[in-house]
């Protein structure tokens, strides 16, 4: 499912430029994807789209360090099935992009609600990172640079200076 998430990412610059989902699933199924994929990454994207209708999310800042922290008195709480199906890595990665400005809680419950819709076992950090780009697209925003730098880089590839 994530191979034609990441296909359709890279050729809709946009959630609103996508066609209609019955002939989205023409055109995956024309590009050789396997029709359980194709299914799986619809039935996603319907629900990623019906999560984006129905939120509201602010305007990005002009830079992450402006963007709003947290309060200090509030606190997300993960149910047990949530840590279960994201585990401590991909919690932690939600938890930098938070502390950093860049995913505002409406996002952060629409990547929270699609990672546990995300067919299959615990979400790799690999797929999460798939799925914050996704939530990004549905609302038509474009990840700050060295956010969008996190998203798509390989980690392993880095040297420890």
């Amino acid at each position: 499912m994530f191979e034609v998430l990441v296909f359709v990412y890279e050729h809709y610059w946009r959630g609103d430029a996508c066609p209609e989902l019955q002939q989205l699933g023409r055109k995956l199924s024309a590009h050789g994807f396997e029709p359980t994929e194709i299914h799986d990454a619809l039935v996603w994207l319907d629900g990623l789209n019906l999560a984006a209708q129905h939120t509201r999310v602010p305007e990005p800042p002009a830079s992450p360090a402006a963007g709003k922290a947290p309060s200090r008195d509030s606190m997300r709480v993960y149910s047990v099935a949530e840590q279960d199906h994201l585990g401590a890595q991909c919690l932690g990665f939600i938890s930098f992009l938070e502390s950093a400005g860049v995913l505002p809680a409406p996002m952060r419950e629409i990547v929270m609600d699609r990672a546990l819709a995300a067919p299959g076992g615990p979400v790799t950090l690999d797929d999460l990172k798939i799925i914050v780009l996704m939530v990004y697209w549905s609302f038509g925003q474009e990840p700050d640079a060295l956010v969008l730098d996190e998203l798509c880089d390989a980690g392993e590839d880095r040297l420890a200076h």
